[in-house]
Parts: structure tokens; sequence; C-alpha cells
């Protein structure tokens, strides 16, 4: 089986990187000619579109931001024009559950088949093959590109049958890491205010009921002050925060804490466009005049 990656940034790299480590021969298309030919050295055949990709693979993961790049590459021009009737795209981008139906949609009478499977685990997910999968589509179409998928995947959660499934665990899901962002951004404030060192937040969250991989990599990024080019942008959680709101308002779920999250993140890629997620401890930071670091509060 032949695979294709669409999107060869963080996540996309590393999921092409798996792909080949497990044998398979991966094409792909960035419109970044810097990571096309990082690709290239990883020993990817770089393409010219996605159209191209299409045509080399069986199997083709969208890595792309948001709903409408997924539809460029996929709808139109793009894989549905060249892909080969049998073949999967494999929807590994977030984006909204309305989205990946209307998607699914268009694919229908094109002998394709959507595997909505949203991803978490993030960057080092990402680069080391240990990612969450949520995937919904029918049974036999899982079985089939089970293979290309395992290859970058630790966990496989068969979550639904239908387009948008997978988002919209994914959606209940990012709601709940955002909620675990905010508190630990909060929390890291209100220590360095009081003057405690980060090592000890560190050290006590991390053995407490509280700690888990969300909470202890935060803190070690904020300690450490490492804001920026960690492999975790805060455009994505913003844009999956605003999924998640988007789709409480649809079904009429309050979502108090995602919302206090979402506005913690919206100050944060405000005030701080071009840093990770973390940044958004800075905010808080700068309200009540002092910083987190590892040997102490400054």
């Amino acid at each position: 089986m032949k695979a294709g990656v669409i999107g060869l940034g963080d996540m996309g790299s590393g999921i092409a990187r798996n792909l080949m480590k497990n044998g398979i021969e991966v094409s792909g298309f960035d419109l970044s000619e810097d990571r096309l030919a990082a690709f290239r050295e990883m020993g990817g055949n770089p393409a010219a579109s996605p159209a191209e990709v299409g045509a080399a693979s069986d199997a083709v993961f969208v890595m792309v931001m948001n709903g409408d790049q997924v539809k460029s590459v996929v709808l139109g021009d793009g894989l549905v024009s060249t892909m080969a009737k049998g073949g999967a795209v494999i929807l590994s981008a977030t984006i909204k559950p309305r989205e990946a139906r209307e998607i699914g949609k268009a694919l229908e009478g094109s002998g394709l088949h959507l595997i909505d499977t949203p991803v978490s685990g993030g960057y080092p997910g990402a680069q080391g093959g240990t990612l969450t999968m949520m995937a919904a589509a029918p049974t036999d179409v899982l079985d089939r590109f089970a293979p290309v998928m395992e290859a970058v995947s630790a966990n496989i959660h068969r979550v639904g049958t239908r387009p948008g499934d997978g988002q919209t665990v994914k959606a209940c899901l990012q709601s709940l890491i955002g909620a675990q962002f905010a508190a630990t951004f909060e929390a890291a404030a209100l220590a360095a205010k009081a003057g405690v060192s980060g090592q000890v937040i560190l050290d006590v969250f991390s053995t407490s009921s509280a700690g888990c991989g969300i909470v202890n990599n935060a803190l070690e990024r904020i300690i450490d002050r490492q804001f920026e080019g960690t492999g975790s942008h805060i455009n994505t959680m913003h844009k999956d925060l605003t999924i998640s709101m988007g789709l409480g308002e649809d079904l009429g779920v309050p979502l108090h804490t995602a919302a206090a999250a979402m506005q913690i993140f919206h100050a944060g890629k405000t005030k701080y466009p071009n840093g990770d997620n973390w940044v958004c401890t800075r905010v808080i930071e700068d309200i009540v005049g002092a910083e987190l670091h590892r040997e102490g509060a400054k």
C-alpha cells in the first residue's frame, strides 16, 4: 500500500516519517518549499499538487489547518480527481463536524472512502508515531486501511461509522484539554506571585492526582520559559476550542469552563501571536507582575 500526506508541518512530517519507518512509500505535498525539501531529505516523494499525491497513493492523510483547506485539497481538482477507486482519504486534521459531513457527502459516488479520524498527541505523538486516533468509517474500511493507520498511531479508537463522528469526539476532547491548559496557566501564575519555585510546583503537581501529560508538559515549558518553537502553536488550540464552542452552541450545551479557556487562549493569541500554547501564561504573568521559573519565581 502506498500512502500520501498533504500538509508536512509539525504533525504531517511526523506522520510521513513513521509511515516510511514502516516500509510504506510516501508521497507528500505542502505549500512550503522548505517543508518539501525536508520531506525529500527524509526519503519522501515530493509532489507538485494534491492531485499528484492522489495519483500515487492508495491512502492519503490530510493534515491541514481548517475545513476550507481540506475541501480545497480533497474536492474539485484535488484528491478526488486522481485517486483510484477504493482509495481512502484519511482526514486527520481537526475541523468542524459539519464540515466533515459535507466532505463525506461530496465524496459519495466517487468510489473513495473517507476515514474521519482526527488525532491527539501533538508534536511528540506525531513525531514518535504514538498518536491517538478517533476513527470513524465503516468497519471494513477501517480494517483495510489499518496498516497505514497503525504506522502512525499507538491507539486507534473506532468511534463511529459516519463522517463527523470522529470530529465530534475530538471537539469534546479539546474542550477538556483546553480547560486543563487554562487551569495550569492560572496555577503557574498564582505560584509565581506567591514566590514558589517552578521546580517545586512541577514536583508536586506531577506526583499528585492532578498530574498528567497535559499538565506536566505545560509546566515544563512554562518554568523553562519555552514559549515558541515547541511544536504546539497557539493557533491550533485556539482553532480547536472555537470548534468545541461552536458544537456546544449548535447542540445547546453550556460549556462554561471551555468558554473561560477560550478567552485565555484568545488573549494569548492576540498578545503573543507567534507563541505556543503555554504563552498564555505570560498574559496572566504580565497582569500580576511575576514569572514562574524553574529555579524560582521572579
